[in-house]
């Protein structure tokens, strides 16, 4: 007898249906083809103690199984339960009818418990999409597929439950979410605020304009000076995501299993890989690709914390995604893209000992020292930088007050504010939603300059001895800060401001 089942296989953020065909017939032997991975052809060990423990059996006849499309790459343990499923009802052990109307997956335990699956939030919007009835999975995944209004989610523990559902009539329990107010229940940020954070003004001002055009920050400054604490805490005045947004999010972190009973995320993440990270791992890849850090921080914060200690070429791979908003990947039989629009935010030591320019210091650096320290990172890497900051350590007297500072969601109103102002501004561009991603033209377009700002952009550059490429940064965030103000018309003193956030390409900087 011939059964059909469906599955489900993710590639990228986006998942295909995968038609299991199974066949008893005469004969003794097991024949899974349509290239499947080892995982997958292991599993008739897993179904066989499944099935048996649950009072059932793999049929000493000649089963075929197929999974089409037969030239597409099956990988992963999440298609037991489909497996299973597809030989009950083709060797008559149970009746279902109705089984084509439903995507099943799960990974299947010796004793027929149903263990959790990656990728839960994209096969459930492909299903939604072919027009199935349902879609049933392990009871781990089942609040991130329930964000998909218009399909039927089954949660189970076990494979006698989905057993019971087709051949006793005994119903699954459906899963119901709302997707709105699943991601309005929690916006705060209660383990980080800015609060918190004593002194550093100029900074939090710093951050507040990032946060605002979406630029990328780097931090200079020695051990102690806050410069984590603040990245830690730039999520908090960030806007809220809007519904499309933790959609693409949450799909692209339900690929990697990071989501499970969490279901919608509702903050913006915020990623912290280690400098000894490769590049595939940075940006995503491998033999069976999946998503990098920088996919994984998509509408969110990658922190890399003391950047001149990561490997110069994993830092060189990030230009093109930092450009483009996306990465892709090719293999020789496919390619995967991942989006990665993200705000770089990075830190680092102004020296390799860590202090610069400081009597109290332990120990200083030669020039020679630092100059080959900051050489790690390279100009086309630093070119994408829009904002750079000396940060000092902060004197005791601050440190010391009682006084409570200015909170993320005040900061975030402005933020918020200055953003819509973007919105409207840049309705009519696809590509373009905040500052940070205007390009030349886009900027001579907005960034338009009275003869005056002309003048002590052009002084400032020559006596700062600021490279040609720090023209376009400042622009962009001296619009920004006319932004936070709610001025359509860029000021010397937003200019002003925007110059003094390019530390780094000031010649004189090191000496």
């Amino acid at each position: 007898m011939l059964t059909k089942v469906y599955g489900s296989a993710v590639f990228g953020v986006e998942a295909q249906t995968i038609i299991v065909e199974v066949n008893v017939d005469q004969g003794v032997g097991y024949h899974l083809v349509g290239l499947p991975d080892n995982a997958i052809k292991e599993s008739n060990y897993r179904i066989a103690a499944a099935l048996q423990n649950n009072g059932y059996r793999i049929p000493g006849k000649k089963i075929t199984i197929n999974m089409a499309p037969a030239d597409l790459r099956k990988e992963g343990s999440a298609y037991d339960l489909t497996l299973a499923l597809g030989i009950l009802v083709a060797s008559n052990q149970i009746k279902a009818a109705n089984i084509g109307e439903y995507l099943i997956m799960g990974e299947l335990s010796l004793d027929g418990t149903v263990s959790s699956i990656k990728g839960a939030l994209p096969i459930a919007i492909k299903a939604k999409e072919e027009g199935f009835k349902g879609f049933i999975l392990p009871e781990e995944n089942v609040k991130e597929a329930a964000v998909v209004e218009g399909l039927e989610v089954y949660g189970v523990t076990n494979i006698q439950e989905v057993i019971d559902h087709f051949n006793s009539g005994k119903p699954l329990r459906r899963t119901q979410l709302d997707p709105q107010k699943e991601f309005y229940k929690n916006l705060d940020y209660p383990e980080y605020d800015f609060s918190d954070v004593k002194g550093q003004e100029s900074i939090k001002r710093c951050m507040e304009i990032a946060a605002a055009g979406g630029h990328n920050i780097i931090l200079i400054g020695p051990p102690g000076s806050g410069k984590t604490m603040l990245a830690k805490r730039l999520p908090s005045i960030l806007p809220p995501m809007t519904l499309q947004e933790a959609l693409e999010t949450t799909k692209i972190h339900s690929v990697v299993g990071k989501v499970k009973n969490s279901g919608l995320m509702s903050h913006r993440p915020f990623r912290n890989p280690h400098h000894t990270i490769s590049s595939a791992a940075l940006v995503g890849g491998g033999s069976y690709p999946q998503p990098g850090e920088i996919s994984l921080s998509h509408n969110g914060v990658l922190f890399l914390d003391e950047l001149p200690e990561f490997e110069r070429r994993v830092l060189e791979v990030m230009r093109q995604p930092m450009e483009d908003r996306e990465v892709t990947i090719a293999r020789a039989k496919f390619t995967v893209t991942y989006p990665s629009s993200f705000m770089l935010v990075a830190s680092m030591n102004p020296s390799p000992g860590g202090y610069f320019n400081d009597p109290d210091a332990p120990a200083v650096s030669s020039p020679t020292e630092m100059q080959r320290y900051l050489g790690k990172i390279s100009g086309p890497l630093l070119d994408r930088i829009d904002i750079h900051i000396e940060v000092a350590p902060v004197p005791f007297e601050k440190l010391a007050n009682d006084q409570k500072a200015e909170s993320s969601l005040e900061i975030r109103r402005r933020v918020i504010r200055a953003r819509d102002i973007q919105t409207s501004r840049f309705q009519n561009l696809e590509t373009v939603h905040y500052n940070a991603q205007m390009n030349t033209k886009q900027i001579r377009q907005y960034c338009i300059l009275t003869q005056e700002t002309k003048e002590l952009l052009q002084s400032a550059m020559e006596r700062l001895n600021l490279s040609v490429r720090a023209y376009d940064r400042i622009l962009k965030v001296a619009r920004t800060i006319a932004d936070l103000e709610g001025n359509t018309q860029i000021s010397a003193s937003h200019i002003s401001e925007a110059i003094q956030y390019r530390s780094l390409d000031r010649e004189g900087w090191l000496g």
